[in-house]
């Protein structure tokens, strides 16, 4: 029987079908040391994994690589975690990583987290609870070590910058089991002063060196000053707990003592900016001043004040005939008024207006006297009373009523003794 020989390609797809539907494979956890580090422009990371005995290659994409929290180098000792494949064009196998951690630190990058979740679920990382940095601060508080590169920094480039401010130093351990407490004691401590701001950190250092800064206690700290907190920790690349809750995160030590305090020259140069602007604005108005006065002076008015006051009083005058005429048409109208009273028929007859009167008044008086019940009891008439009440029907009286009978000129009574209906 014949051998079949394959193609290279053919193996080692094989191979790699194999590695890529093993279980074990596809879900690996190794320990090494980073070695041959290469940073591609794309932003994947190449080296090889190592330990005393063998080594694998290795390449993290950029999707991972952006998550990692801390920068690897050769030498660094890892734990990874990833899947096992074979790369067909060179048939080499290697691991492709999707998580990172530093070796030894791995419960730390879990608690961190744990801690930030919690913390950020709470709010002391809104922005709306954050204080505003001075921009010209008189007083700086810094609580860091008194020792070591951190506190030099600061104090170098405050003075450098802005030499005028005043700065105290509230000495802290910034490492090791007892630094959180210290830290939280100092911040504390410097609430008690009238401080404009407050830094707080330290150098770098691994993860275990910070991790001060990554305590519970000294993030409600931060949380709870009432003095705005910038927070130093380590270099650009550390992210600790405190960068998050504090008012403000510097990348460096040197560079928080660059954002809270102005450069010193800047601020000169833009006061001299300030006083040429003002000058420029002053030179501005007050030309402006002169030019108005100039036109005051020159003014019509004011080189000839006598004419506004001839218009004033041609203004009067006018005013004068105005009134005066309004008072003799006045006067006219009240003589006509008057003449036409004299003239009246009635004045100049008063006896006519006499007789009318008498006239109208006698006929008055005749129609009332027509209409004076006294007057008809003078053609004989009479008037009959019952008890005070006028009889108007003879059914309003009865046998032995006494009536009370009202003549023109005087009053009988009498009793009925008898009466008799008049049919009409």
């Amino acid at each position: 029987m014949g051998k079949k020989y394959l193609e290279v390609i053919s193996l080692t797809k094989y191979l790699k079908s194999k590695f890529d539907t093993d279980d074990n494979l596809r879900n690996i956890y190794l320990r090494g040391e980073i070695s041959n580090l290469k940073f591609h422009s794309t932003g994947h990371m190449y080296f090889t994994l190592k330990d005393e005995f063998s080594r694998i290659n290795a390449i993290m994409f950029s999707t991972s690589a952006k998550k990692l929290l801390f920068k690897p180098s050769d030498g660094s000792k890892v734990l990874v975690t990833g899947r096992v494949s074979i790369y067909e064009q060179t048939g080499n196998y290697q691991i492709y990583i999707e998580e990172m951690l530093e070796d030894g630190v791995g419960n730390l990058y879990i608690a961190f987290e744990q801690l930030k979740e919690k913390l950020n679920k709470e709010g002391l990382f809104n922005q709306e609870h954050k204080l505003r940095i001075p921009k010209i601060p008189k007083k700086i508080g810094i609580i860091t070590a008194p020792t070591g590169a951190a506190i030099k920094d600061i104090l170098s480039t405050i003075k450098r910058r802005f030499p005028i401010c005043e700065t105290i130093l509230f000495p802290s351990l910034v490492q090791g089991n007892d630094a959180a407490k210290d830290i939280v004691k100092n911040i504390a401590l410097a609430n008690t002063y009238e401080l404009d701001v407050l830094i707080v950190g330290r150098g770098g250092g691994s993860i275990e060196d910070l991790w001060p800064f990554n305590e519970e206690i000294v993030a409600r700290a931060i949380y709870d000053s009432k003095i705005p907190i910038v927070s130093a920790v380590g270099h650009e690349i550390d992210f600790t707990i405190a960068d998050y809750v504090a008012d403000l995160r510097a990348p460096t030590p040197t560079g928080a003592a660059e954002m809270v305090v102005p450069n010193i020259n800047d601020l000169i140069n833009h006061i001299n900016q300030l006083k040429i602007r003002l000058n420029e604005n002053m030179y501005k108005k007050v030309n402006y001043i002169k030019l108005y006065l100039d036109s005051v002076k020159n003014s019509f008015v004011i080189k000839n004040p006598l004419i506004m006051f001839e218009n004033k009083k041609q203004k009067l005058d006018l005013m004068i005939e105005k009134i005066n005429r309004s008072i003799l048409n006045k006067l006219d109208k009240n003589k006509i008024k008057l003449s036409n009273i004299k003239n009246n028929f009635i004045l100049r007859n008063p006896d006519s207006l006499y007789k009318n009167s008498i006239i109208k008044i006698n006929t008055i008086i005749e129609k009332l006297e027509l209409l004076n019940p006294l007057s008809i009891l003078k053609r004989g008439y009479t008037l009959t009373y019952v008890s005070d009440k006028l009889v108007k029907d003879i059914n309003n009286i009865n046998i032995k009523d006494t009536v009370t009978i009202k003549f023109y000129n005087g009053i009988i009574k009498a009793n009925v003794i008898s009466k008799e209906d008049i049919n009409v």
